[in-house]
């Protein structure tokens, strides 16, 4: 049986951290058997806001990296860089010219992040979304994984394909594939160390409040060690007074392998002093073999080439495929 295709693309800034795996990677490794997975790094959407040239490509490459080291399989998933695939500018410059203006203005994210930058706003971040509707595209997904703040981009995709395939394409023969969303099973939801109140996140300006994936063990004792608490002896689950200790209980459970009611069981008693020490023993130990492999790959590169080889010249077929049909269909003559 063909399995449908999916495609995601993640951007590669920050750090990778217990959040993204817990909450998300961990999730889409278990069921990447059932799809056939184009995933990809999303280094021109990384520079719609300021970024460090000197870093763009090493992150690329850890990314790729953390991927495999999380355990994507390539029998199941296609892995490349979008910006070597020219296809992706190519087809934006197209769909710009097909995309009212008024659409991407009233866009939520743009709005937010336009305030943000004030004068410095850049005319990508406006096209951000008719980017993201090219990479979508190209490649003809049956489903996209979308978060809650996507979902408005993944709809504006199937509006810019539906004005595309009305205006230039034949009623029963669309060229482009409206994609549906794919709802991936929400994992764990995995909070700062600095506040349980809020979500673990790469953009929060303290390191402290988070474990990255390849954090070193004395990096993950030192932040358990800081990570806030409260003066109450005996952890619970649950307790809306005491978020921390509700998210630290959640962490070794999930990192320990353990059932919530062993955790409850084995923790009633506990102190901070006593639960702090056996938290980062689990989280060093559940985060070695990713780190382990990570290095592997990043120490080959050779391999770590050829992966982005095979996945380039991979996506470009298809992506090549889908922009001339887009091409034959506005008019140009088809490239010889």
């Amino acid at each position: 049986m063909v399995r449908q295709r999916v495609l995601s693309g993640v951007q590669p800034t920050g750090n990778y951290h217990l959040g993204n795996y817990l909450g998300a990677i961990r999730n889409w490794v278990a069921g990447q058997s059932q799809y056939d997975n184009f995933l990809f790094v999303a280094d021109l959407h990384a520079i719609t806001v300021p970024h460090d040239p000197k870093r763009l490509a090493a992150d690329t490459y850890s990314l790729v990296g953390l991927y495999l080291a999380c355990g994507l399989d390539l029998k199941d998933s296609t892995i490349f860089v979008q910006s070597h695939v020219s296809a992706h500018s190519e087809l934006t410059w197209l769909l710009n010219c097909i995309t009212p203006l008024n659409w991407l203005e009233d866009m939520i994210q743009f709005r937010e992040k336009a305030i943000k930058q004030g004068e410095n706003v850049n005319t990508g971040l406006l096209d951000y979304p008719v980017l993201m509707a090219s990479d979508i595209l190209l490649y003809k997904p049956d489903k996209v994984p979308v978060g809650e703040d996507q979902k408005q981009h993944l709809e504006l995709t199937r509006d810019i394909a539906n004005r595309f395939n009305h205006q230039f394409a034949h009623p029963k023969q669309p060229v482009l594939k409206l994609p549906e969303p794919l709802i991936i099973a929400e994992g764990a939801r995995v909070m700062s160390l600095a506040d349980g109140t809020r979500k673990m996140s790469k953009s929060d300006p303290s390191d402290l409040s988070r474990i990255n994936l390849l954090d070193p063990p004395e990096q993950i004792e030192y932040k358990i060690k800081r990570c806030k608490t409260d003066p109450i002896r005996g952890l619970v689950f649950d307790d809306p007074e005491r978020p921390e200790c509700n998210n630290l209980l959640t962490l070794y459970m999930l990192l320990a392998g353990k059932t919530k009611t062993a955790v409850a069981a084995e923790c009633q008693d506990m102190g901070w002093g006593q639960f702090k020490p056996l938290l980062t023993e689990v989280t060093i130990a559940a985060l070695k073999p990713i780190q382990d492999k990570y290095q592997a790959v990043m120490d080959d590169q050779g391999y770590l080439e050829s992966v982005l080889r095979s996945g380039r010249q991979k996506a470009e077929a298809i992506a090549n495929d889908t922009l001339n049909q887009v091409k034959a269909a506005l008019g140009y003559t088809v490239p010889l």
